[in-house]
Parts: structure tokens; sequence; C-alpha cells
């Protein structure tokens, strides 16, 4: 069942997913060479905790750590550890939070100092692609426009979509219907009603799409070892547009054209329950 909120829930959500892009912009300012992903673990949850939150990560089907951080051919659910990152990888980091009864989610990938021209068009392209996806997020469009937005931009610049993993609906529960997966024909799914608040998270391939779960269960990276991508917004689907709760330039209120833009600022858990959320 999808549940809608109502404008009282949605400004407690704005809460939530405003600490997500404020710990999401305390990490990307800490990331550095040599610093480790543990480290970076350590400062979110203390963020998280210190602002009266809770890391939803942490214990979530037994994920040890508060954040997600996936380095270079990792998509999703990389674990903090002590390794030191190193100039020129990608990271890309995925927050959830719970405050006041309602989560927040969010994540960005991230230059680790100066990075290959090819790295940066593909954070560029996914970043892109996210609000792309984003401007479908209005009254009467169906989930599938969404997903469609997704794989149109990202195979028309030569990368793949990942297709174990999709994004969800989320509100008092971290996963709620509907399930959004990152590609598909557009007009088909549930229909989009005012209220719905969904976490949109294209995860982009530069080679090929298959992926891999790693022995720790969790991370899972591309079986050709290309690098990878991960962008999310949460938003709110509103009578006046896609409404970002997720934004960290402000207070949430940006609102994207009907045709995505290609000016973002800075921003799963595997499809079918079991099978793929982020």
């Amino acid at each position: 069942m999808i549940v809608c909120k109502s404008a009282a829930e949605i400004g407690r959500m704005r809460a939530a997913n405003l600490l997500v892009a404020d710990v999401l912009g305390g990490l990307e300012a800490a990331t550095a060479p040599g610093v480790t992903t543990a480290e970076l673990d350590d400062l979110a949850e203390a963020k998280i905790r210190a602002a009266g939150g809770i890391p939803a990560f942490k214990g979530y089907r037994g994920y040890p750590a508060t954040i997600c951080a996936s380095v270079n051919e990792q998509v999703i659910h990389g674990i903090p550890s002590a390794r030191a990152l190193a100039a020129g990888d990608i990271l890309s980091i995925d927050v959830g939070v719970l405050l006041d009864d309602f989560y927040g989610d969010a994540a960005i990938t991230v230059a680790v100092g100066e990075i290959p021209e090819e790295a940066a068009r593909l954070l560029r392209v996914t970043e892109q692609s996210l609000y792309e996806a984003i401007g479908q997020a209005r009254i009467g469009n169906r989930v599938s426009d969404i997903s469609h937005a997704v794989q149109r931009h990202v195979e028309a610049n030569g990368y793949s979509v990942v297709r174990e993993f999709v994004g969800h609906g989320i509100g008092r529960a971290m996963h709620e219907e509907p399930q959004i997966p990152n590609f598909g024909a557009p007009g088909r799914g549930p229909r989009l009603a005012e209220g719905m608040v969904l976490a949109i998270e294209p995860m982009v391939s530069m080679g090929q799409p298959g992926v891999r779960v790693l022995d720790d269960g969790w991370t899972a990276v591309t079986r050709d070892g290309s690098l990878a991508a991960h962008f999310e917004h949460t938003v709110a689907v509103t009578a006046s547009g896609p409404l970002v709760l997720t934004d960290r330039d402000g207070t949430g209120q940006r609102r994207v054209s009907a045709g995505g833009t290609k000016q973002a600022p800075r921003g799963i858990w595997r499809a079918g329950g079991e099978r793929g959320h982020d």
C-alpha cells in the first residue's frame, strides 16, 4: 500500500531529511586523501545523535554501520572500514536518519582529491539523471516515468543503469511502496498522487550493468570492475510540483522544472524486498 503524507507529516519529514543533507555536507567536506571511511562513519553518527536523530541504517537487517561508504567500483552498501581513501578515488556516501518518527534518506558521490575527467563525467551524468527523474515526480505521472527519465539520460551518455537495486517510498518506514526502478518504459506503474514521498536514487555503472555482492553480504560491486556512482534525494509530490526534502542549499523549498534541471546541488537496499531497496 502506498501511504500519502499530509502537509504536516511532510514538514516533519523535511526536518529529518535536512538533517541527512547536513550530515552529507559535513561528510563531503571531510572527504580527503588519507581519511578512512570508518572516520567518516564516526563523524556521521556523532552528528546525527547530537541533533536528536537515530542512524537509520545501523542495525537494519544487521547492517553494522551508520553510513554506506562505497569506493570506486563499489555501487552501494560499502561497509565503512580502516581503508584510507586515495587521491583519484570516488566515494558514494548514503545516509539515513530517523527523526521525530520519520525517515530521511539521501546519497552523493564525491571526488577524493583530483579525479580523472572520465570519472568526473560519470558523477555529472548520474547526478543529472537524478534531476531528470525528479522532474517527473508530478501528480498524474506514473512511477515508470521517473524510471524512464533516469535510463534515458544515462544511456544517452554511454553508461549503464544498475538494475538489481531500486528507489522506494519513504515515511514512517525506511522502505515503503512503491519501488522505483531506474529503468523501464514510461506510463506504467502506480499513478503519482499528492503526498507521496519518494527516495529516488540512480545507480550508474561506467561499464556494464551487472553487479555482484561481496562475501561481507552487503557490498555490491560492478562485475566488470568499472566505476559506479550513486545519487539520491527524498522528494515529496505536491500540488506545486516536486519538493526536494533533502535540498542541501537551504530550507528544502527548491523545486525543479518539469523537464528536470542540469543545475543540481550535490547530492538501496535491493529490488523486491530482500532482493533490493537501498
